[in-house]
């Protein structure tokens, strides 16, 4: 069987009764949901968050699934528009900005790089992230991290195809440049 009707064959089984079969779901999905708003948001405790208001989502709107396309669509969907939000609802508070005493342990990477120089670029290409515009660093997380197609993309923010391609080329770009001057 494929991931698709593994996926599909939970869902039918939660909406008849079985809790198991989400929780299920939920496990196999929530580390994405954390990267793709992690990402987003640029912020450890906002992405979980995130995650936890994906997964009440998902318990609570599963039974409109379509079946037309993948689970994960669908999830990065309700991911995107969660995190694209949540930036906007920081916006009016304040600016993304870091603190100059934020370290690493901030942000429990500690057990993912290990060296200090992959750290440190690591953070820097984290914040530079939160530096683009909205819609840029979408296209540009779900293509470099995420490893999407644009029709997956486009699929899931309803944009089209050449739209994404623009955009992700000006963060490309942006990213290449920010990182460039880092090394300088």
């Amino acid at each position: 069987m494929n991931v698709k009707t593994d996926d599909y064959e939970l869902i039918r089984d939660f909406l008849s009764g079985n809790e198991r079969s989400f929780n299920i779901l939920a496990r196999k999905y929530q580390e994405r949901i954390y990267w793709h708003a992690r990402r987003m948001l640029g912020d450890h405790d906002d992405a979980h968050e995130i995650v936890q208001q994906v997964l009440l989502v998902m318990h609570g709107k599963l039974n409109t699934f379509n079946f037309n396309s993948a689970l994960y669509t669908w999830i990065y969907k309700i991911t995107s528009t969660r995190s694209l939000n949540l930036i906007k609802k920081k916006k009016i508070k304040r600016m993304f900005t870091f603190s100059s005493d934020e370290t690493i342990e901030n942000y429990g990477y500690e057990n993912i790089i290990d060296n200090m120089e992959a750290k440190e670029r690591f953070l820097k290409m984290e914040l530079h992230l939160t530096s683009l515009p909205v819609k840029q660093r979408q296209v540009f997380v779900m293509r470099n991290y995420d490893d999407l197609s644009y029709e997956e993309i486009s699929n899931i923010t309803g944009k089209s195809v050449g739209a994404l391609k623009a955009n992700y080329f000006h963060a490309f770009r942006k990213m290449k440049e920010l990182m460039g001057n880092d090394e300088e």
